[in-house]
């Protein structure tokens, strides 16, 4: 398996990233905020863990009916975490 192949197992078609000049964050495909502050939030998203990191950031809306997330401030960064690894016994025993 190569990595084309893994990434397209997280790939979502719903969900999307809208930044508006540095300033909004438009996030949908959410089913979670896992954390949330002034300088880092940790979103939930169809795809896996969105981070977001900034300065002065606010949860602007959130509308979990739509699974949607709209974040301002000023956004210095996106970054998707990768799944956690299994590790230990339990994980040797699972396909």
């Amino acid at each position: 398996m190569d990595k084309t192949d893994t990434l397209t197992q997280y790939v979502a078609a719903n969900h999307e990233v809208h930044i508006e000049g540095q300033r909004h964050a438009r996030i949908t495909g959410v089913l979670d905020v896992e954390s949330f502050h002034e300088e880092e939030a940790a979103v939930l998203t169809e795809a896996g863990v969105l981070v977001l990191t900034g300065e002065d950031l606010k949860l602007n809306r959130m509308d979990p009916d739509r699974g949607q997330v709209m974040i301002d401030g000023r956004i210095l960064s996106l970054e998707y975490q990768q799944p956690q690894q299994r590790h230990g016994l339990f994980a040797r025993l699972r396909p």
